[in-house]
């Protein structure tokens, strides 16, 4: 590890807020605050969103500069990832920011029944080999369903084609209400006519979406579109895995490795 990480580290350990507990940590030490956010840490009654897979914790800052009657926690296992958005957050007073390094495999052991009202997964990896590691798989779903309140929403923001339409099948095999879909967030506004109760984008979705991360802008430079869907996940009826078979990207997201040699997967 680089003396700079060790450093990140070392200071994050001061950070009141940022809770580190990997997988060999919580299956030793019970996560005591698990239903109890709000009057431990937060010390107020507002809903609590998770951004799974937060990197720097961009998107969660930024979500919490925009709503401050709203309480957000950034979820990574990357600790000197999560360093940026916690410093930023305390250095800008941000009350209402929490970081959480754990795996999100886990996720469901720090929050209880109904405490979480919605979801944000931004540019998650795709996951193009293996569905049950798909933040968007019905593997994780079920594992929402734990702590999200009946109907809580789910936001997708990728730039994985890959992701999208695997995501877009789940939803849909699975009748899930979706209150917001576009396959090209910023290149294509919607056109005169082609609004729908599915695809009409309020002032709070444009709000929210003009928030932007690094590598977010490094996609859009590279021309990539960058697509967004939200939809709610209610708390009862079984979920299925789409059988279908997808066309893996064609490209390599930024600073990721290419996965497979094959042309589809499921």
């Amino acid at each position: 590890m680089s003396k700079g990480k060790l450093q990140k580290f070392a200071e994050m350990e001061t950070f009141k807020n940022v809770f580190q507990y990997p997988f060999g940590v919580i299956s030793e030490v019970p996560f005591d605050m698990k239903g109890h956010w709000r009057e431990q840490y937060f010390h107020n009654d507002n809903p609590i969103v998770l951004e799974l897979g937060c990197g720097k914790g961009e998107y969660t800052v930024g979500l919490a500069r925009v709503y401050p009657d709203i309480n957000f926690i950034g979820v990574d296992i990357k600790g000197a990832r999560i360093y940026t958005g916690a410093k930023q957050a305390l250095e800008e007073g941000l009350s209402n920011v929490a970081f959480l390094r754990t795996s999100i495999e886990i996720i469901d052991r720090f929050f209880d029944a109904n405490e979480v009202q919605e979801i944000w997964l931004t540019f998650s990896d795709p996951q193009m080999k293996n569905y049950h590691k798909r933040l968007t798989s019905t593997f994780f779903m079920n594992r929402y369903r734990h702590f999200l309140v009946d109907g809580g929403i789910v936001h997708l923001k990728t730039d994985s084609n890959f992701l999208f339409t695997y995501t877009t099948y789940m939803v849909n095999v699975n009748s899930l209400p979706v209150l917001f879909r576009t396959e090209d967030l910023y290149g294509n506004e919607l056109k005169e006519g082609a609004k729908t109760a599915e695809n009409e984008m309020d002032e709070k979705t444009r709000e929210i979406l003009g928030i932007h991360t690094y590598y977010e802008n490094q996609w859009i430079e590279r021309g990539l579109n960058i697509k967004y869907m939200k939809f709610q996940l209610p708390s009862e009826g079984e979920l299925k895995e789409p059988e279908v078979e997808i066309e893996l990207d064609d490209y390599r997201s930024y600073k990721r490795p290419k996965r497979s040699g094959l042309a589809m997967s499921k």
